[in-house]
C-alpha cells in the first residue's frame, strides 16, 4: 500500500504557484506591464526626496533672508548676503535690475506696475522650478492602478482561454493566470498611492515657499517704492538687551549722582537757607 501510494505521488503533476511562475505564465505582457510599473515607482520615490531636498534648501535660506539681508543698508549689500543661485537671490538681483529701469519711467505708476510685474514674473519662474517633477507624480497616482488593471484583465482573459482549451475549469488551469491578476492589481496600487500622497505633501510645501517669496518680494516693493524707509523689522533683541545691561551698569543707575546733580537735587532747601538769611538781616 505504501509503495503504490508513493508512485502515485511521483506521478502526479507537480504545480507551483508563486510570483515569479506568475509572470513566466504571463509572457512578454506582463513583464511589459511590470516594467512599466517599476519605471514609474523609482521615478516617484526619486522626485520625492530631490524636491524634498530641494525645498528644505529654499526654506533653510530663508532664515538668511531673515538674518542678515535686511540689515543691509541697500538691495545691492543685502543681495551680497544672500546665497549665490538661490531663489531668494534671484528674486534680490531682478528687484535690483527692476529698480535701475524703474528710474527711466516718467509715470509713477507705470513705474509700480512694471515693479511688481517685474518681481512677479520672477516668483513665477522660482515656482515653475519647484513643481517641476509634480506632474509626474499625479500622472502615476492617476494611471497606475489602470495599468495594474489591464494586468488583471489580460490573466482573467487567459484564464477564460485555458479553460475553454481544457474544457474543465480545474484549479490548476485557472489558479496561475488568476494568482497574476491580483498581482498586477496590488502592484498597480502600490505604485500609486505613495505617489498621490507624495505628490500632495510636496505641494503643500511648494504653497508655503510661494507664500513666503510672495511676503519677499512685496518687502522689497515696499522698500523701493519709499526709498528704503519701509522695511520689516528685524529681531534686535540681544542689541537691546545688552544696551539695558550696559545702562543699569552705570553709577548713575545706582543712585550715586554726580556732584553738579547733587546741587541740583534740593532748590528749596537753598532757597530757604536765602530766605532765613535775609529775615534775619
Amino acid at each position: 500500500m505504501t509503495f503504490y501510494n508513493l508512485i502515485a505521488a511521483a506521478e502526479a503533476p507537480t504545480n507551483e504557484f508563486g510570483f515569479m511562475e506568475a509572470m513566466e505564465q504571463g509572457g512578454p505582457v506582463a513583464w511589459s506591464i511590470l516594467a512599466v510599473l517599476v519605471i514609474m515607482s523609482v521615478g516617484s520615490f526619486y522626485i520625492l526626496f530631490t524636491k524634498w531636498f530641494e525645498q528644505r534648501k529654499v526654506l533653510n535660506q530663508y532664515k538668511g533672508v531673515r538674518n542678515q539681508f535686511w540689515r543691509a543698508s541697500s538691495l545691492r549689500e543685502g543681495a551680497t548676503k544672500l546665497d549665490k543661485n538661490s531663489a531668494w537671490r534671484q528674486i534680490a538681483d531682478d528687484a535690483i535690475v527692476a529698480q535701475e529701469k524703474h528710474g527711466k519711467m516718467t509715470d509713477q505708476m507705470e513705474a509700480h506696475d512694471y515693479m511688481h510685474g517685474s518681481l512677479q514674473r520672477s516668483e513665477d519662474s522660482i515656482n515653475y522650478s519647484l513643481s517641476g517633477g509634480l506632474s509626474f507624480l499625479a500622472s502615476v497616482g492617476a494611471t497606475a492602478p489602470f495599468i495594474g488593471l489591464l494586468g488583471t484583465v489580460i490573466g482573467i482573459y487567459r484564464a477564460l482561454i485555458n479553460i475553454g482549451i481544457e474544457g474543465s475549469a480545474s484549479i490548476d488551469k485557472v489558479a496561475g493566470p488568476v494568482g497574476e491578476a491580483l498581482i498586477m492589481t496590488a502592484i498597480g496600487l502600490l505604485v500609486a498611492v505613495p505617489a498621490v500622497l507624495a505628490f500632495n505633501y510636496l505641494q503643500s510645501r511648494n504653497r508655503r515657499i510661494a507664500e513666503l517669496l510672495t511676503g519677499f518680494s512685496t518687502d522689497i516693493l515696499a522698500y523701493i517704492s519709499s526709498d528704503g524707509a519701509v522695511k520689516p523689522s528685524v529681531n534686535a533683541a540681544p542689541a537691546s538687551k545688552a544696551a539695558s545691561t550696559k545702562a543699569n551698569s552705570t553709577p548713575a543707575a545706582k543712585g550715586t549722582g554726580t556732584p553738579g546733580a547733587r546741587t541740583n537735587t534740593n532748590p528749596a532747601g537753598t532757597a530757604g537757607g536765602a530766605s532765613a538769611s535775609m529775615k534775619k538781616s
